[in-house]
């Protein structure tokens, strides 16, 4: 008994000696269960709404006091002329348009009065819920009419999903896969690829020939960088003859966003390959360090909107949120460079600051 005592205590100390294994076992699951149970909602809250109103009567103004009371929506716009709709989707401000209908508090004694809810389908979960939370605030306002005049009231309501309307989960997803699988191969495998020659003891053998340590990191990446070329045609290839999910924008600019992407992965391989020293390490910091981040605060599962200000805050500094937006801008929204000059301006700032910090780590490393 006091020998397997023993054991259990050096057993003890070996992990509590370990930061690394102390922070997987006691840190981490507290991290998940307040990123997921307490930060990470599915709802949504102050949603942005724009509202084109042509008949500007007392009846409109009331519906939009009522939408912007709700804890759903913050109505932030108002339109003058129905092309300014597709302009503030593509600006990537306005989760949903509110149009009315001309002479709407006229119309709607006879029925005629009419309200569409136009959303933004790129995302068609959180365009579903923007739907169902106005149609739920508009179908109290017509049972308050109702039971106040006690006149037949009816505010015909018609939904759109503008750039998706069959509401294709798929439309939102492949930009996502996108995002992950490139961050999943540049990201992880870069640092692992790179931790194995320094485990083998290669890596001094390398650094010792004629080659330049800038030539041997290049060969290193290089690999890499052409198989996440050659899965960002293969996704495509099978969301449009597959899946039939458009590519509505250039294919020059996809080409463009995705190759800064691609650098900024490669970049954060190679700095996690000069932070840890084996091949666990690597793989445990690129895929908790970096996966996890990008599934959460990517915008691919969970909607941003409904974060607290300081996770949103933590979600620019995510490169896939980035990215992913420009993605679904380019091929569900086909806009031009304009409307998504922001994400690449970002994903081109941090690839340059990733790749000054980690080739100055990596001097540092080799002494």
């Amino acid at each position: 008994m006091k020998q397997f005592l023993s054991f259990v205590r050096k057993e003890f100390r070996q992990i509590f000696r370990d930061r690394r294994t102390l922070l997987i076992l006691l840190i981490m699951p507290l991290m998940l269960v307040l990123l997921l149970g307490y930060a990470i909602k599915t709802e949504l809250n102050d949603a942005r709404v724009a509202v084109f109103d042509p008949s500007k009567d007392t009846e409109t103004r009331r519906v939009v006091e009522r939408l912007q009371a709700s804890e759903y929506f913050t109505v932030v716009r108002e339109l003058v002329s129905p092309d300014e709709i597709g302009e503030v989707f593509k600006s990537g401000d306005i989760g949903l348009v509110v149009v009315f209908s001309e002479n709407f508090a006229s119309d709607m004694p006879s029925g005629e009065a009419s309200i569409q809810l136009i959303a933004d389908g790129t995302d068609p979960n959180q365009a579903s819920l923007l739907t169902s939370y106005a149609q739920g605030v508009l179908s109290s306002y017509q049972a308050e009419l109702l039971e106040q005049s006690r006149i037949p009231t009816r505010i015909d309501v018609v939904t759109r999903m503008l750039y998706n309307p069959q509401g294709e989960s798929a439309y939102n997803f492949v930009p996502g896969v996108m995002g992950v699988v490139l961050m999943l191969i540049c990201a992880m495998m870069t640092s692992v690829s790179i931790v194995r020659e320094k485990e083998t003891g290669t890596m001094e053998i390398l650094l010792a020939s004629p080659m330049r340590p800038i030539h041997i990191i290049l060969s290193k990446m290089t690999p890499y960088f052409t198989l996440s070329v050659t899965n960002v045609v293969t996704i495509l290839l099978l969301a449009v003859f597959v899946m039939g999910v458009p590519v509505r924008g250039s294919l020059l600019w996809l080409a463009v966003v995705s190759a800064v992407f691609i650098v900024v992965a490669l970049s954060l391989g190679l700095l996690i390959s000069t932070l840890v020293d084996s091949q666990m390490a690597a793989l445990l910091a690129s895929g908790v360090g970096l996966m996890m981040p990008t599934l959460v605060f990517s915008g691919l599962i969970f909607p941003l909107e409904s974060m607290p200000a300081a996770l949103r805050w933590i979600a620019d500094l995510i490169p896939a949120r980035w990215y992913i937006s420009a993605m679904r801008k380019i091929m569900i929204q086909g806009v031009d460079a304009s409307c998504f000059a922001v994400e690449l301006c970002v994903l081109l700032a941090m690839a340059a600051v990733l790749v000054a910090v980690a080739w100055k780590k990596f001097k540092i490393r080799l002494g």
